[in-house]
Formats: structure tokens, C-alpha cells, sequence
């Protein structure tokens, strides 16, 4: 897990992003929406930093080590579980 927190105004922007579920000051969760778009456009070959920047996510704010392992993660998952990793019984 990322050590970096987030501020009060920080988490409040990440708030109001569709793609969030929720947000503290120390962790976010992504929709399972988001986890399934970001599998979809990362297996065409599009950057994480670049598909988290498309869905508004400033990744100076969210720390680009929180992107990286958040990526790594799906990625392991989309893997091993399909989309199901997700929230998806496709």
C-alpha cells in the first residue's frame, strides 16, 4: 500500500470522480466500472497513467506508485479470474 495520504481537499476531489467509490485519507476504492474500462483499454495497449488521466484522476494527486500497484493488481486478477476479478460474471 501507497504511504502517501491524501489531504481533506484532495479526498473531496476524488469524492466527486464517477470512477471512485469511495475515498479516505489514506486508501481509495475504484468502482468495478472503472477496473473493467481500465483492463479493457490497458490489454490495447494504453499507459495506466494515461487511462487514469482520460477517467479524470490527477495522478500527481492519487501517486503514481498507487497507480502502478493498483494496475499490477487488476492485471493479476483479470488473470487468474477474468473480469469476474471486478465484479463482472462474464
Amino acid at each position: 500500500m501507497s504511504k502517501k495520504t491524501f489531504t481533506d481537499t484532495e479526498v473531496k476531489q476524488l469524492s466527486k470522480n464517477p470512477y471512485v467509490r469511495s475515498v479516505s485519507n489514506k486508501a481509495i476504492t475504484y468502482t468495478d466500472a472503472f477496473k473493467q474500462l481500465f483492463i479493457t483499454e490497458n490489454n490495447k495497449g494504453k499507459p495506466l497513467r494515461e487511462i487514469f488521466e482520460e477517467c479524470g484522476f490527477d495522478v500527481t494527486v492519487i501517486g503514481i506508485q498507487r497507480v502502478q500497484s493498483s494496475g499490477k493488481r487488476w492485471r493479476a486478477g483479470y488473470q487468474e479470474n477474468g473480469l469476474r476479478f471486478a465484479g463482472y460474471a462474464k
